[in-house]
């Protein structure tokens, strides 16, 4: 554990959201190799089936890791802080990324989210600064409109002291 690191977590039901979202990513995938067994095999007869099967091995493999394993080390690692002063926000399985982004630099702030997020009720909080875009994802999207108002009057704040 990292001395002072923020004390919130995203939202638990990321878990089933990026489970989900990786294993209709899987299937996508799953699809390469078994046209290459079912179809192309017959056009170029001379390539061999078992580059289709390390295909289904290798897909099935990657399709482990982005549903089931990397979402619990995602939701372990992934922490954030609103503070007056700045927002903190800290990533990484390996490495572990910390990002301080003090309020005075923030732009504008807004949520996104696609159908799977939707579903399970989760936005993205986006933070844009001159220089660039930060993201935290899997909230809430109570928490979500919570934080965006919350970065926006102290953004606000933080310009008028200037």
């Amino acid at each position: 554990m990292i001395a002072n690191e923020p004390s919130e977590r995203i939202d638990p039901r990321a878990l089933k959201a990026w489970f989900f979202g990786g294993i209709l990513k899987g299937l996508v995938l799953l699809l390469i190799p078994l046209v290459y067994l079912v179809t192309i095999r017959d056009i170029f007869p001379h390539l061999p089936a078992a580059w289709g099967w390390i295909g289904i091995g290798l897909i099935v493999l990657y399709t482990t890791w982005d549903a089931i394993i990397a979402p619990q080390l995602r939701i372990r690692f992934w922490r954030y802080e609103i503070r007056e002063d700045e927002i903190d926000i800290q990533h990484g399985i390996f490495i572990i990324k910390r990002t301080l982004i003090p309020m005075i630099r923030v732009q504008h702030v807004d949520t996104e989210y696609g159908p799977l997020m939707r579903y399970f009720g989760l936005a993205t909080l986006r933070i844009s600064t001159a220089a660039t875009d930060h993201r935290i994802p899997a909230l809430s999207k109570e928490r979500s409109s919570q934080l965006m108002g919350e970065i926006a009057a102290l953004a606000r704040v933080s310009d008028e002291d200037v």
